[in-house]
């Protein structure tokens, strides 16, 4: 008799934990996965939104082309989690599983920063990205300020990514001396494990004038003043704030009791949570890794080889690795890239490649690979 799994987010643990499940025990598995989304798109994807180089259709790769024996997509919206049980119903039906796989991600709290819903804008949702290029379009002078209002958020080196190619985009407009871009954020360095990352980042802020301020919490927004408020009393000006919003679990996630401060607790080698087989993957847990798509792919890659090895009764599966990979965009079509490694028990390493024509193909050759992989060669 076949092992139901039921796997709760399509993004990128949900679809690598079906695709090796599906490559190594077909036979043995009904996997169902569902989100309530039509589509992937990859995170990066949310730039070219938001600078107006390419339309949703453009960026989307639709689950209806995810084609893996033993594996079944079904777009239902996920309505309540009972983890001792493990039973979850959905807006299409209810699901008893012998296995539960959490991986719905996290959600972002506009609210919770008295001004930002008012007056602030973000880049972090697509249809916030989307919803910005209006708004970039229409900006012809003065002060755009990038703000990190909390921690932990999804891909840390995102925000000087977005300062990189802002000033390259007024640029190209022949702007770009009329506008200030200035990033603030609560770390000394804008990628904390990697100090040759930072220096890159920072000593490319020089050359393009962005100013980074360091060890700034942001508190509030005040649209009438346009100033930003700090937790040190300061306030800083802006003419256009572009916020990444303080991150939490979804609330499906919040009410079922998984969460434990803010975040679903998992065993460090193989991602299981405090309840029998209920695993979480992703930016949904509180794994100590960054919050991105290859640090997800590791938990899948490690959850994967402890069900497969449960399945067949034999195998030694490889405990999670914390390991992955950021590319960052430094504009003028290149690309650096950090190589973290969060392994539990060690000190994080993020040795760091200075931005490349080369690096730039290796990015795209990881997009090409995945929606391969995932969407059965999809384009």
């Amino acid at each position: 008799m076949s092992k139901q799994i039921l796997i709760l987010g399509a993004g990128f643990g949900g679809l690598e934990l079906s695709t090796l499940l599906s490559e190594s025990v077909a036979d043995d598995v009904n996997v169902i996965l569902i989100d309530k989304n039509d589509a992937f798109r990859f995170g990066f994807s949310k730039f070219e939104l938001m600078l107006g180089r390419a339309t949703m259709p453009d960026v989307s790769l639709y689950y209806r082309d995810v084609v893996m024996p033993g594996v079944e997509f079904r777009q239902e919206t996920v309505l309540s989690i009972d983890p001792s049980a493990k039973s979850v119903t959905t807006d299409k039906g209810e699901y008893n599983p012998d296995v539960l796989v959490v991986a719905l991600g996290a959600d972002y709290d506009f609210d919770s920063t008295p001004g930002f819903a008012e007056g602030g804008h973000e880049f972090y949702s697509f249809e916030g990205a989307l919803a910005l290029r209006d708004v970039l379009t229409s900006f012809t002078s003065g002060k755009v300020m990038i703000g990190i209002i909390g921690q932990p958020y999804k891909c840390p080196p995102a925000p000087c990514e977005a300062a990189m190619l802002l000033h390259e985009w007024f640029t190209e407009r022949g702007i770009g001396s009329d506008v200030e871009i200035s990033l603030v954020s609560q770390w000394q360095l804008p990628v904390p494990p990697s100090p040759e990352g930072s220096k890159a980042i920072l000593d490319r802020f020089d050359e393009l004038g962005v100013s980074y301020i360091s060890e700034t919490v942001i508190t509030s927004i005040d649209p009438e003043n346009k100033v930003a408020r700090t937790a040190a009393g300061g306030a800083i000006p802006y003419d256009l704030f572009l916020g990444i919003p303080i991150h939490r679990v979804p609330d499906v996630v919040e009410a079922s009791g998984l969460a434990v401060n803010g975040w679903i607790p998992v065993d460090d080698k193989n991602l299981s949570t405090r309840f029998d087989d209920v695993y979480a993957i992703g930016d949904v847990t509180s794994a100590p890794v960054p919050k991105a798509g290859t640090f997800a792919e590791s938990a899948a890659r490690a959850v994967a080889e402890h069900l497969i090895a449960e399945i067949r009764g034999e195998g030694s599966p490889t405990p999670f690795q914390g390991a992955g990979v950021c590319y960052v965009e430094f504009g003028d079509d290149l690309v650096g890239r950090v190589d973290a490694n969060f392994l539990p028990g060690t000190r994080p390493t993020a040795p760091f490649m200075q931005p490349s024509p080369a690096l730039t193909r290796e990015k795209g050759q990881f997009a090409a690979v995945r929606k391969a992989r995932w969407f059965s060669g999809a384009i």
